[in-house]
């Protein structure tokens, strides 16, 4: 039996693709899911599951199109890749950063590896603005000077460059889901 965390993208901003996170939860269930915990009104679920990882994300994305009528896009990782996404931040140099930079970091979770191409198209970005960003493997790793909402490194930025879905998370939540899931 494998840990898993989903994070679902666009759900319950500006009360709009409204789901609660109770009857989230029973979905995950229904769909044979164990031990579903939610974490905050962002779509953000950790389960147990021993289906196979390639079909989990089609599995949960079919559940909530048939019960609420619209397309929610799911990105999955294992508590092994979400603890190595923990410590693997390219912007936190030292521990004693940390408390300063956590307002400014966050992450953005991607639906597969982009192409080096389009890594490289998305990297002529920062030469015009002054957040950062770093890709690996399929994720995002986000400095954003001033605040998120501002910034032009958006999910729709990251997917229109990089060719694949993507959802972000500031990184108190990146922290707590790792605690979470320890």
């Amino acid at each position: 039996m494998k840990t898993y965390i989903s994070i679902l993208r666009g759900i319950n901003v500006g009360g709009k693709r409204k789901i609660l996170m109770k009857d989230l939860k029973e979905i995950y269930q229904n769909l044979g899911f164990r031990n579903p915990v939610t974490y905050i009104q962002s779509g953000n679920v950790i389960f147990e599951t021993d289906i196979e990882e390639n079909k989990i994300t089609k599995k949960i994305e079919q559940a909530i199109l048939e019960k609420y009528g619209f397309e929610v896009p799911v990105i999955i990782r294992t508590r092994e890749e979400l603890l190595k996404i923990q410590s693997s931040n390219p912007f936190i140099q030292a521990e004693k950063d940390k408390l300063e930079l956590l307002n400014h970091l966050h992450l953005t979770f991607l639906g597969d590896i982009p192409t080096t191409e389009n890594i490289a198209k998305a990297e002529e970005i920062e030469e015009k603005i002054n957040d950062k960003f770093e890709v690996i493997e399929k994720d995002v790793f986000v400095f954003c000077e001033g605040k998120y909402h501002t910034s032009k490194l958006t999910n729709n930025f990251f997917e229109k460059k990089l060719k694949t879905k993507a959802t972000t998370r500031n990184w108190k939540t990146i922290e707590k889901l790792a605690e979470l899931m320890q």
